[in-house]
């Protein structure tokens, strides 16, 4: 097994990709060529990038519109707040498409600020995945941009910016890829997004960040103190920092920020989103955590869930009472229902606080709000747990390079970094198309972070230990996580935590394909 080298340095040089894009902006500008020191990488639209995408072949042409807007959002229970949405829907409308298929989205900005769309999970194209001064220009206020990619795999996935901390407003959406041959036997389906919010309560991200981005060394982030309530809070940005809040199945601290509402398809736990079924019906539900700062508990209750896939990857299946999904993670479950109304849960892991939606089969009173499903007790479900099934299992194969990416930085300085700096988008680890490359994270920090990687799956490798195939995984305070994939998607691709504050104040990294 041999070791990467160490980082490339471009002192001074802005990064950008060489070449043409395919799609363009309202500006018609391109992504302007990057000067090298010491090393060349591929172009995001570069010849390897559109080589690899025709050979994933192209089929029947999808066309969506997707206008990001300011909006009202009604949260329910009388709760209404001005956010940010795509077409005005909170979660935005799903997209669906069947593996194989070609995806042509054409973006309309309308909000105030700049903004991408990423496609998070998906093994797209380099130049079409919505890192803005990296993969494309970013999308201007009235500007336009398409993008056009075959999607290749089936799952379940979800779109997001890519642009400050703006997916902690409502901008997000569900994005199922079909598999044309679908193995799996049910009668429904219902898709479930949790999330933590707090725009449009006193507050914006932008206000928090701002508060966190100035250090947190006058807070005891270990004391006891305010911790946050069930979702009916508001005030400061200072009054949103979590003080006091633990997490043993985190490691410790669960997250830097007390949310005023946590949601089920965006509705609050008094006035819940109802999933309409029959009892001793098959359901597909597939849930995505598009929090910003929350990792959460699920649980249906008086249920036992099966789950079959992880981050959109089938596994080998496996019953839970609970799952545990941080940030950006996904699973699928089968369930069969039961006769009454059944509490879905997420619980804000060591916040203190619950969101819900309803399962409704037969007449009868719904629990209260406050209801805490006995299954949500005990240890959750984790990726750890799991094993990939055997089509999608990472074949056997030497290591070829080694990529270390120490996870730094604190509360007191809020100073979230890889390898002990903050993000710049002029330093890359090398890698080459055909390797097996393995990613050591290793988190030096006393928090804990879902690391997600572009582009790419991979596998959870540490010895002894199973673990799914995926793109995002929580990696605890204290622990290394080897994550095994193979190089055979070119181009410059971003590795991040998704904790948005903790990507946004530096702790995101890039690796790129050598030419």
């Amino acid at each position: 097994m041999s070791v990467s080298r160490r980082t490339f340095m471009f002192s001074g040089l802005a990064l950008a990709g060489t070449g043409a894009l395919a799609a363009c902006s309202s500006s018609g500008s391109a992504v302007r060529p990057v000067a090298r020191t010491g090393a060349a990488y591929l172009s995001p639209g570069g010849p390897e990038v559109l080589a690899a995408e025709q050979a994933r072949g192209a089929g029947a042409v999808r066309s969506v519109t997707l206008a990001a807007v300011e909006t009202a959002a009604d949260l329910g229970a009388g709760t209404v707040v001005s956010t940010w949405t795509y077409g005005g829907a909170l979660p935005g409308r799903p997209i669906r498409v069947t593996a194989g298929e070609v995806l042509d989205a054409t973006v309309v900005n309308q909000l105030p600020q700049s903004t991408t769309i990423h496609w998070h999970g998906l093994r797209l194209r380099n130049d079409m995945d919505g890192v803005p001064g990296v993969t494309q220009d970013p999308i201007a206020p009235g500007g336009r941009f398409q993008y056009r990619f075959t999607v290749p795999d089936p799952g379940t996935y979800w779109i997001h910016p890519h642009t400050g901390v703006q997916q902690d407003r409502g901008l997000y959406a569900p994005l199922i890829v079909d598999d044309p041959r679908e193995p799996l036997s049910y009668d429904a389906e219902w898709t479930v997004v949790l999330d933590d919010w707090l725009d449009g309560t006193g507050t914006t991200p932008d206000d928090v960040l701002a508060r966190l981005s100035g250090g947190m060394g006058g807070m005891d982030h270990g004391s006891t103190g305010a911790m946050p309530g069930n979702g009916n809070g508001g005030g400061s940005a200072e009054s949103r920092m979590l003080r006091g809040a633990t997490s043993k199945a985190l490691g410790g601290d669960p997250g830097d920020v007390a949310y005023t509402h946590y949601l089920v398809n965006g509705r609050v736990p008094a006035d819940p989103d109802v999933f309409q079924g029959k009892p001793g019906q098959r359901v597909r539900i597939r849930i995505l955590n598009a929090g910003g700062d929350t990792a959460f508990r699920v649980a249906l209750g008086d249920h036992t869930m099966t789950v079959t896939h992880a981050d959109g990857l089938p596994v080998r299946q496996a019953d839970a009472k609970s799952l545990l999904l941080g940030m950006g993670e996904r699973y699928d479950v089968l369930v069969t229902l039961g006769s009454g109304v059944f509490p879905f849960t997420a619980s804000a892991e060591g916040k203190n606080a619950l969101a819900r939606a309803l399962v409704r089969t037969a007449p009868g009173t719904a629990p209260d709000p406050d209801v805490r499903p006995a299954e949500l007790d005990g240890q959750p479900l984790v990726a750890a747990r799991l094993a990939p099934a055997e089509h999608v299992a990472l074949p056997a194969k030497e290591i070829d390079r080694t990529v270390r990416l120490e996870l730094t930085g604190g509360m007191a300085k809020y100073d979230w970094g890889i390898n002990g700096r903050r993000y710049d988008s002029a330093y890359r680890d090398p890698v080459q198309a055909g390797e097996r490359v393995r990613l050591e994270f290793v988190n030096k920090t006393a928090m804990w972070h879902p690391m997600h990687l572009h582009g790419h799956s991979f596998a959870m490798a540490n010895p002894g230990m199973g673990g799914a195939r995926k793109d995002t995984a929580a990696i605890l305070p204290g622990q290394t996580l080897f994550a095994d994939f193979d190089a055979d998607n070119p181009g410059l691709w971003m590795i991040h935590c998704h904790n948005v504050y903790h990507a946004e104040t530096g702790m995101m990294s890039l690796l790129g394909y050598e030419a």
